[in-house]
Order: structure tokens, then C-alpha cells, then sequence
């Protein structure tokens, strides 16, 4: 049970901590076209997103998967980026599908968060006791992640039924700001754009290692 409960916590910490603030924005951004009379469909999504990122958690807890973590931190933030995109395309009145494509994002795009989360959990993670720490972990995120669903549908209440700011209009200008926010993070973190800026870096304290005292 001591397990479990690490396990648990750490899920929790792990979304809930200025680290995790890509994972937060992209949860954000899968929620900010509902409001709360859609909290059911809310619910799906974001058991689409956990679906998808619970299957390369275990791919990777299993050594199935193995991802370079520089490609899968620059993915991340297009994940986001794409969301957004989405959000802002979407015409007034949308068709009302079964699955709308957003369903499919959040599975799909909770496979690349999967492969982020485990650098943390695999960190700590031995064999014994396997399937109960990533039930345990994978359970702390979705508590975490629901505590965001609720904050996002609470501000979009307060915005758009409160305030009366149309919903087209709070869905655009908050996805175009998280948008840029992701496009800041994927230059950021371009593996070759990483490397160039290492390299000088270690130029940089070579030079200065060099210079006479």
C-alpha cells in the first residue's frame, strides 16, 4: 500500500508541478472547446488522452519502446501546437460527430506523452511490483489531470456564460496564446538546436577555461 501510494503521489506531482506545464497547456487546450453542460464529453477525452499515454508508459516500463527523450520533448510541444491549431479552425457550428477528431488527438497525442512520462517513472522503477506502480502512477496523472479539466471548464464558465464573451472568441484567443507559447518551446527545443547551443556552450567554458588568470 506505501507503494501504491508513492506511485500515486508522484503521478500527482508530476502534472502538477512548472515542469509539467507543457502537459498542463495541452490538457488545457483539449478542454477550452467545452463548457461545463459538456462535462460527459470532457470525461471521454480526456480518457482518450490517458488510454493513449497508459499504453507507451507500459511500452516503456516493459523496454518495448525506446524513444531519444530530445525528439519526444520537441514533439510535445507540437502535440500542443497541432491541438491549438484545431481549435482555431473550428467553424461556429460544428458537425456533431460521434467521434469527433478530437477524440483521435488525444489518444494519438497521449502516446508521445506517454514516453514522457516515463523518463520519471522508469528513473525510480524496478521490476518487482510493475503492473501495481503504473496502475498506481497512471491513476495519480488522471486524478491531476482532472483537476485541470474542472479549473479550465470553471474559467470557460466564468468567461463565456458570465462575462458573456462569445465561445468562439474565448476558444480562439486562448488557443492562439497557447499556440505561441508551444511554438516558443518547439524552437526551444529542436534536438539540433539544443546541440548547436551545448556546443557553444562547451566552446564558450573552454575559451574561458584557456584565458590567463
Amino acid at each position: 500500500m506505501q507503494d501504491f501510494t508513492f506511485y500515486f503521489q508522484m503521478g500527482i506531482e508530476h502534472i502538477l508541478s512548472p515542469e509539467a506545464m507543457d502537459h498542463i497547456l495541452f490538457v488545457t487546450a483539449l478542454c477550452l472547446r467545452y463548457l461545463w453542460k459538456d462535462w460527459k464529453k470532457v470525461v471521454v477525452l480526456v480518457t482518450a488522452f490517458t488510454i493513449g499515454h497508459s499504453i507507451t508508459l507500459a511500452l516503456s516500463a516493459l523496454n518495448y519502446v525506446n524513444f531519444p527523450t530530445a525528439w519526444i520533448e520537441f514533439l510535445i510541444p507540437l502535440t500542443i501546437a497541432a491541438t491549438c491549431v484545431n481549435n482555431i479552425l473550428q467553424p461556429a457550428a460544428a458537425p456533431s460527430a460521434r467521434l469527433p477528431w478530437i477524440y483521435f488527438f488525444a489518444l494519438f497525442f497521449g502516446l508521445i506523452h506517454g514516453l514522457a512520462f516515463a523518463g520519471l517513472f522508469l528513473s525510480l522503477e524496478g521490476r518487482e511490483g510493475l503492473i501495481t506502480h503504473l496502475l498506481a502512477f497512471n491513476i495519480g496523472i488522471e486524478g491531476a489531470q482532472l483537476l485541470i479539466v474542472l479549473i479550465v471548464l470553471l474559467l470557460s464558465f466564468l468567461i463565456v456564460q458570465l462575462i458573456k464573451l462569445p465561445r468562439l472568441w474565448w476558444l480562439r484567443l486562448a488557443s492562439v496564446v497557447i499556440l505561441i507559447i508551444s511554438l516558443v518551446w518547439a524552437y526551444q527545443r529542436f534536438p539540433d538546436h539544443q546541440n548547436s547551443h551545448d556546443e557553444k556552450a562547451h566552446i564558450n567554458v573552454g575559451y574561458r577555461d584557456a584565458l590567463p588568470a
